[in-house]
């Protein structure tokens, strides 16, 4: 008998990209309580970051988990965290929720202006 593994329903179906960008919600959505201007930012997830320039290489110390884009010309700023670089540096899912919710921390404040202990009062505490 051929078939999934497990119903559609079940987290064992969901992807490890789903599953990041479920991580990347509940931050977005823990902050939205407190900022509800977050709603006019994007939140985006991308495998990895491309260098800025074409012979730019990457290595352990600089290979950002995030990045900004503010918004201009009509456009929505942007929140974006990337997952491979998060998910090398972690080991568990919990980890890996701590580590997403302070990068999300980190763009936000960098976005809005602020501190991320402004963002979030709890900033670095877990």
């Amino acid at each position: 008998m051929r078939g999934p593994v497990a119903p559609p329903q079940v987290p064992l179906a969901a992807s490890r990209g789903e599953v990041f960008a479920d991580l990347v919600q509940d931050s977005v959505e823990r902050l939205e309580r407190r900022w509800p201007q977050l709603a006019d930012i994007d939140f985006l997830v991308l495998d990895v970051p491309r260098p800025a320039s074409a012979g730019e290489a990457w290595n352990d110390e600089t290979v950002p988990l995030g990045g900004t884009v503010p918004s201009r010309d009509g456009r929505r700023g942007r929140v974006v965290v990337y997952r491979r670089p998060v998910e090398i540096r972690t080991k568990g899912r919990d980890e890996r929720a701590l580590l997403v919710h302070e990068v999300v921390v980190e763009q936000v404040a960098e976005l809005l202006g602020l501190t991320p202990e402004t963002v979030d009062p709890r900033y670095g505490e877990e």
